[in-house]
C-alpha cells in the first residue's frame, strides 16, 4: 500500500470516529469534567475550529443526530497523530462542554420543541357552524360570479346555487342526521384524542427525559450496544471499489456498528472505556 493510500485511509478512519463518537452515541452529561483551557485550546487548535464552531459541532451532533463536520481543517494531520489520545480528548472535552449551562438550555428547549401537541376536537356546535359558514360563504361566491356571468353560463351559476342552497338548509337543520351523527360520535372522538395524546407524552418523555442526564444515559448505552462484540480481525473483500465483509452477518451490522471497525481497534476500546466510566459516574 502506498503511503497516500495509508494516508487516506487514516483520514477515512478519524473521520470515522468522530462520526462514533459525535453521532454513534449522541450523548449528553451533566457532571462536570475541568479541561484546563490551555489544554483544550490546543486540542481545538489541532482540530482547526474555534471554540464556538467545536461547540455548536457539538450541540448539532448530539441533540439533532447527525453529524457536523464542515469546517474541520486538519483531520489529515490528526489521523498521523496519537489517535487514542485524540479519542479521550475529544470525549473530555464533549464532557465538559455538554455540561455546560448553555448546552443544557439548548437541549430544553429542543425537549420544549419536540413535545406533543394535542390536537383539538371540534364540539357538535362548531362542526354544524363550520359547516354553515362554508355554505355561506360558497352561495356568495357563486352569487358574484353569477352576477357577472354571460348567458350560456348563468344557467350552470344558478343549478350550483340551488344545490348550495340546499345544503345550507341541511347545515342549519338541527335534525340533520350527519350532524347528529358527529354529536352522537363526539365523545368518542375525544377519548381518542385524550388516549393518543397520552401515548405520544409518554413516547416524548422517554425520548426527551426532563432530567437530561436520562437523555445521556440513553445515548451512552446505544454507543456500548453498537460497539460491543466488534471482530476488529474480520475479513473484508473488494468489489468495484467498495470494500465489504465476506461475513454475511457482519454485513448485516448497523451503520454504527461498521463506522466502528473502520475506525479501528485503538480508537473504539479506548473509547469504550471512557464511556463505561461515564456512566458508572452517573449511578
Amino acid at each position: 500500500m502506498t503511503h497516500q493510500a495509508t494516508q487516506q485511509q487514516n483520514i477515512l478512519s478519524v473521520k470515522t470516529f468522530i462520526t462514533i463518537i459525535t453521532a454513534g452515541f449522541l450523548s449528553l452529561l451533566l457532571f462536570s469534567f475541568t479541561v484546563h483551557k490551555k489544554i483544550a485550546d490546543d486540542f481545538l487548535k489541532q482540530l482547526g475550529i474555534s471554540k464556538a464552531d467545536a461547540n455548536s459541532k457539538i450541540s448539532s451532533s448530539l441533540l439533532d443526530g447527525y453529524l457536523d463536520a464542515y469546517g474541520v481543517k486538519n483531520i489529515k494531520n490528526i489521523a498521523i497523530g496519537n489517535r487514542t489520545g485524540i479519542t479521550n480528548s475529544l470525549l473530555e472535552y464533549t464532557k465538559q462542554y455538554v455540561s455546560s449551562a448553555g448546552f443544557i438550555k439548548e437541549y430544553n428547549a429542543l425537549r420544549d420543541q419536540k413535545k406533543p401537541v394535542m390536537y383539538y376536537v371540534k364540539t357538535p356546535e362548531e362542526f354544524q357552524q363550520e359547516i354553515i359558514e362554508n355554505a355561506k360563504k360558497s352561495m356568495l361566491d357563486v352569487e358574484q360570479k353569477l352576477k357577472k356571468a354571460d348567458a350560456a353560463m348563468k344557467p350552470v351559476f344558478e343549478k350550483t346555487l340551488e344545490s348550495i342552497s340546499k345544503q345550507l338548509q341541511q347545515a342549519e337543520d338541527p335534525n340533520n342526521k350527519s350532524i347528529a351523527g358527529y354529536r352522537k360520535g363526539y365523545p368518542v372522538l375525544v377519548k381518542n384524542r385524550e388516549d393518543t395524546y397520552a401515548k405520544e407524552i409518554v413516547a416524548w418523555e422517554t425520548k426527551y427525559p426532563a432530567g437530561h442526564q436520562q437523555f445521556i444515559k440513553q445515548r451512552l448505552l446505544r454507543f456500548m450496544e453498537e460497539t460491543r462484540d466488534i471482530n476488529f480481525g474480520a475479513e473484508l473483500y473488494e468489489k468495484k471499489g467498495v470494500k465489504y465483509f465476506s461475513n454475511p452477518d457482519y454485513e448485516a451490522k448497523s451503520i454504527y456498528w461498521k463506522m466502528a471497525f473502520r475506525a479501528g481497534k485503538e480508537v473504539v476500546e479506548p473509547a469504550r472505556t471512557f464511556v463505561q466510566g461515564w456512566m458508572q459516574s452517573m449511578q
